[in-house]
């Protein structure tokens, strides 16, 4: 979009503008889906509880009732203990949203559409989704409050805790594509479900829950939601916060909920790609389709990537309200006795599975897992020369090799390649005529 518009406007302009437009679209998933997310843990707990949850506001499933919590908490009076370090704590919820709202950029909606195209954007999220705990940290220290300070010291520890497993539970994916650019995961994936990494081999399957279990526990969401429990330290970490920097803890919780989710849909379910691929069987996807056509496949696994994203934050919403809550020695024990031992296992039978049968459990795919390489084409060689023939001319042999020709499009060494393409083309024709 942003070359499009630099056909009128200043280069420096266009991209300020597509950027803007950019960062203002991201921040309807922690705004909108913080309320959304809310109303549906008050309908989910309510159907849980054997209860109807909001009805009185916005008619019978209580629509507007996001609405109302909204501007509620907007007109609470923002207050702040005493002793509080008032730097740090009016800082420190940012600082969380900050690092859920940063994570954003490198998670691809569909094929081409993310904000920063980043060949390790699965690492960039990781590790920025890991900055959000300094802000729970900050929040507790601030606060003066004894009731915050174990919160955020619960919190420090099961964060650092398991990132552990979960990034052990990231690789098998990345080990499997071959590559940490979460478009290419994607699109490795497309077609029929059966192609999704889930189903590459039992081990997948298996870290899947592991990865669930872990990301449940990073984002703080119950039964591992130690840093805040209430029986036991009042509200823990945001003990002392209300009005807007209240929701904005919340914002960045309900943000990752999503991120996490939303990047096991790309590592585990297919990302953009449906069950079905519809796009594909219609033509949407074909290279010589009209470029709206492309645009239609794309908004329609833009679709499939919020669906399933949605769907994982309600599976946390459920897991939430089934479960009791961990004491913290069982948390860490889950951590470290359980899932990094599980994760270090299933990493292991997957690689050996993935060298044994490449193409997958089925082995259906058109080509093996692993098959992609970061800035790698995959190009032909110049023929062998065979053995002089009689007439004393060597004749190229039609058997043509592959190499592998790293570079941009417009590099020196693609055009050799190029042109060593051309010329085996030429020569296998020839010989094909004679």
């Amino acid at each position: 979009m942003a070359e499009y518009l630099a056909q009128w406007l200043p280069s420096w302009l266009a991209y300020l503008l597509v950027g803007l437009i950019q960062t203002q679209l991201l921040l309807l998933i922690p705004f909108v889906g913080a309320m959304t997310f809310v109303w549906m843990e008050r309908k989910v707990s309510a159907r849980i509880q054997d209860r109807l949850g909001p009805t009185r506001v916005g008619g019978q499933f209580g629509w507007l009732q996001l609405l109302a919590d909204g501007i509620k908490l907007l007109n609470k009076e923002d207050v702040r203990p005493n002793d509080a370090d008032a730097l740090l704590f009016r800082l420190a919820p940012y600082i969380s949203f900050t690092a859920s709202y940063a994570a954003l950029l490198a998670l691809p909606f569909s094929n081409g559409w993310v904000v920063q195209h980043l060949n390790t954007g699965v690492f960039f999220i990781l590790a920025v989704l890991g900055l959000e705990v300094f802000g729970v940290i900050l929040a507790g220290y601030a606060s003066a409050s004894k009731w915050s300070l174990f919160g955020a010291m619960r919190e420090a520890a099961q964060v650092v805790s398991y990132e552990v497993p979960l990034g052990m539970c990231v690789v098998v994916p990345v080990m499997i594509a071959g590559t940490m650019d979460l478009v290419k995961i994607g699109n490795e994936q497309a077609g029929w479900f059966w192609n999704w990494y889930l189903f590459h081999d039992p081990f997948t399957f298996i870290i899947f829950w592991v990865y669930f279990t872990c990301a449940t526990a990073s984002v703080n969401r119950a039964p591992f939601d130690l840093a805040e429990a209430e029986s036991e330290l009042v509200a823990g970490f945001h003990t002392e916060y209300s009005g807007f920097r209240w929701l904005a803890f919340y914002m960045a919780e309900y943000g990752s909920m999503f991120i996490v989710s939303g990047l096991a849909a790309i590592l585990f379910f297919g990302g953009w790609n449906g069950p079905i691929p519809i796009a594909h069987l219609l033509g949407w996807t074909a290279p010589d389709a009209h470029p709206f056509l492309h645009w239609l496949g794309n908004l329609l696994g833009m679709f499939n990537l919020v669906a399933k994203g949605v769907l994982g934050v309600t599976f946390m919403i459920w897991v939430r309200w089934t479960l009791p809550r961990l004491r913290i020695d069982q948390v860490m024990t889950t951590c470290l006795k359980y899932c990094t031992p599980i994760a270090a296992v299933m990493f292991l039978g997957a690689a050996v599975w993935t060298l044994y049968f490449p193409g997958g459990v089925l082995g259906i795919r058109s080509r093996p897992y692993g098959a992609v390489a970061e800035n790698e084409e995959l190009r032909p060689v110049a023929p062998a020369a065979s053995a002089p023939t009689p007439t004393g001319e060597p004749t190229a042999t039609p058997a043509r090799t592959a190499q592998r020709v790293r570079g941009d499009a417009g590099s020196p060494e693609v055009a050799r390649a190029s042109d060593i393409e051309s010329s085996a083309a030429r020569v296998v024709g020839n010989s094909g005529g004679e």
